[in-house]
């Protein structure tokens, strides 16, 4: 499973093409398809980015999670499965951000890619930062933290 930390801007081109910062497509390199999956924020107003193997994972959690002809599972796979793009790397490492996604995140000329562990996100830079600042309060006021790992590396 890929590994997304740290925040980097990048801007859009005319075209619509803006390139996927370096260090998330080293930790996509190996994936059965050559780019990103992106579907709208179901929290944000941001683009929800992963490699394939990621949906791989959703389904697989949908499937053993929920009953296949539930009202749960159709309403899930309706919104997760039907949103989502495949967006292939040109040569430059560069996706074209469906006109779409970008309005759904109002997202201009600059766009903001923030590492979420398994995922990234892409952002309005100001949105991103104003959010940041935002979770960072909501997280030392309520004084969130992690359990340790146990010994035998389960958590």
């Amino acid at each position: 499973m890929a590994l997304f930390i740290d925040t980097f801007v990048n801007k859009i081109d005319r075209k619509g093409r803006v390139s996927v910062p370096a260090p998330f497509r080293a930790a996509l390199s190996g994936q059965a398809f050559h780019g990103i999956v992106a579907l709208p924020s179901f929290k944000y107003k941001a683009v929800q980015c992963a490699g394939i193997d990621w949906m791989e994972g959703i389904k697989a959690r949908l499937s053993t999670n929920s009953d296949l002809f539930s009202e749960e599972h159709d309403d899930l796979t309706m919104a997760l499965f039907s949103s989502a793009k495949q967006l292939a790397f040109d040569g430059e490492g560069r996706v074209q951000l469906p006109e779409d996604l970008a309005k759904e995140a109002n997202i201009g000329e600059v766009a903001a890619f923030v590492g979420r562990g398994e995922h990234f996100e892409i952002w309005e830079p100001q949105a991103l930062e104003r959010y940041k600042i935002e979770a960072r309060k909501r997280a030392l006021e309520k004084g969130r933290t992690l359990r340790s790992a146990r010994p035998d590396g389960q958590p």
